[in-house]
């Protein structure tokens, strides 16, 4: 009688490492595309609610011509409490005020290396 070893063989082993290594390089640039469109949308929608906010703002104090953006995000008596960062946009500094009759706000995003608009 032979005795028969149980295991995997080294060659069977470096071709499922292979399959894995071939599907992990074809999923990364889908998950990175995903997570790019994802910054993106959150960066538009935060461009939404300011606009929104200064609308808002503008509708109350009708007299106003401008408003700085510290005034609409504020947590204790702004329109908007906090805004976060998703992908190194500096909305204080590209959107430090806003004028009375806008009708687009713009934002550079470093990480996406790109501006994005958003569109009244």
């Amino acid at each position: 009688m032979r005795m028969q070893k149980k295991g995997f063989t080294l060659v069977e082993i470096m071709i499922v490492v292979v399959i894995i290594g071939l599907l992990a390089m074809l999923a990364i640039p889908a998950f990175k595309h995903v997570r790019e469109s994802a910054q993106e949308t959150t960066v538009t929608n935060n461009l939404r609610q300011i606009s929104n906010a200064a609308d808002e703002y503008f509708t109350k104090n009708g007299g106003e011509s401008s408003v700085a953006l510290t005034v609409l995000v504020n947590t204790n008596n702004g329109y908007i409490k906090t805004l976060q960062s998703v992908a190194g946009e500096d909305y204080f500094k590209d959107l430090a005020t806003i004028n009375q009759g806008f009708t687009q706000l713009s934002i550079n995003v470093p990480r996406l290396n790109k501006n994005v608009t958003y569109n009244q």
